[in-house]
């Protein structure tokens, strides 16, 4: 019979499982403790996955890692500096104008729910609407409150952190590209003298956090501007900030797209009203994610782990509330991190259990 004593020796004896136990309680007590800290090489580590792809591709014709590198760098840098120069600006333009705009829209809403009592009298009261408005007035004057108080503070620290970020983050990348041999060397002298077994999950998991990382910023990419293209069409207000939200939503799946609907559904309402403008934008959006759930995605991410609905969202809620945005950004990859360990963890089979005693 195999007891649990049988198995706490049988693991604990063996030095590589240890390691490997070691080696992961370390990586969570250090993105606990000081993963506020150290955001930035987070931010630079998942960049640098992005660019490695694009590097690993110039290498195959026979490009030398060093000039693929820099070539890949140049392009990030003019990609990012884009951006910034001529799609930044129109977001910031946009939620502006939003933000100016939101008094009309609130005003409008505000006369649509009061007119629920003469239209829908067998459902609404004009007591319970009035209750509901008072609620919400009270709800958005506290918040504002609260907002104007730390505003100037967050603002502060917001800036100082965007020039941090702009500073440590180009660097860090170029570096991690530059040396990642030497520093995967250097990493690799503190393992412990057996390591097989944490070589053999490393690999699998620098495989699907690299193909999911570049795989999901290409979703993002590709659905944020495809999304602007369709908002264009129908004439709709904040596309690009729309759109841009759209291509964000990945980023949490299933949850995301859902929670998307909403802002998308009341500028329509605004703009258009119960018209057939408004329905289309709806139809087109649904267009959308059903697009990218079964043509984007499956094309995307073909070597990644397939895994079960049920298992991404536990996985969300679990590391989100955890490591908050990092957290939920990277739950699919640190599912498969706990994929990999099991599946690498050594299982007792009949030749380990121990034998019976005579006369047992």
């Amino acid at each position: 019979m195999y007891t649990v004593r049988d198995w706490f020796y049988r693991h604990l004896s063996d030095p590589q499982i240890v390691g490997l136990t070691l080696i992961v309680l370390l990586g969570v007590a250090t993105v606990t403790l000081l993963g506020s800290m150290l955001v930035p090489v987070f931010t630079a580590i998942v960049l640098a996955y992005l660019l490695e792809g694009l590097v690993r591709g110039l290498s195959r014709y026979g490009v030398s890692r060093r000039w693929a590198v820099t070539g890949v760098y140049l392009l990030f840098v003019a990609f990012v500096a884009m951006i910034v120069l001529a799609v930044m600006p129109v977001i910031m333009n946009q939620l502006i104008q939003l933000v100016e705009n939101l008094p009309a829209m609130l005003d409008q809403g505000q006369q649509a729910v009061l007119a629920l009592p003469e239209n829908y009298p067998e459902y609404f009261s004009a007591e319970q609407v009035s209750a509901l408005l008072d609620t919400i007035r009270r709800e958005a004057i506290s918040y504002a409150r609260g907002l104007v108080s730390s505003l100037s503070f967050a603002s502060l620290v917001m800036v100082i952190t965007l020039i941090v970020y702009a500073v440590l983050v180009p660097v860090l990348i170029f570096f991690f590209l530059w040396d990642k041999g030497r520093i995967l060397g250097w990493a690799q002298q503190f393992l412990p003298r057996h390591h097989s077994l944490v070589v053999s999950v490393w690999r699998e998991v620098d495989l699907q956090i690299g193909n999911y990382i570049r795989g999901k910023i290409i979703e993002i990419i590709v659905l944020w501007f495809g999304t602007y293209l369709v908002w264009l069409f129908f004439g709709l207000e904040f596309s690009m900030l729309l759109a841009l939200l759209v291509g964000l939503s990945v980023i949490i799946p299933y949850v995301g797209a859902i929670v998307v609907t909403l802002p998308i559904a009341i500028v329509a309402y605004f703009q258009f009203g119960a018209s057939s403008e408004f329905m289309w934008i709806l139809i087109a959006y649904a267009i959308i994610q059903t697009i990218d759930a079964n043509v984007l995605v499956p094309l995307i991410f073909s070597e990644a782990v397939s895994m079960h609905p049920v298992a991404i969202i536990i996985a969300i809620l679990i590391f989100g509330g955890i490591w908050g945005f990092w957290g939920v950004f990277f739950a699919i990859p640190l599912a498969t991190v706990i994929q990999a360990i099991m599946k690498a963890w050594p299982r007792a089979t009949a030749e380990d259990e121990p034998e019976p005693e005579p006369g047992a």
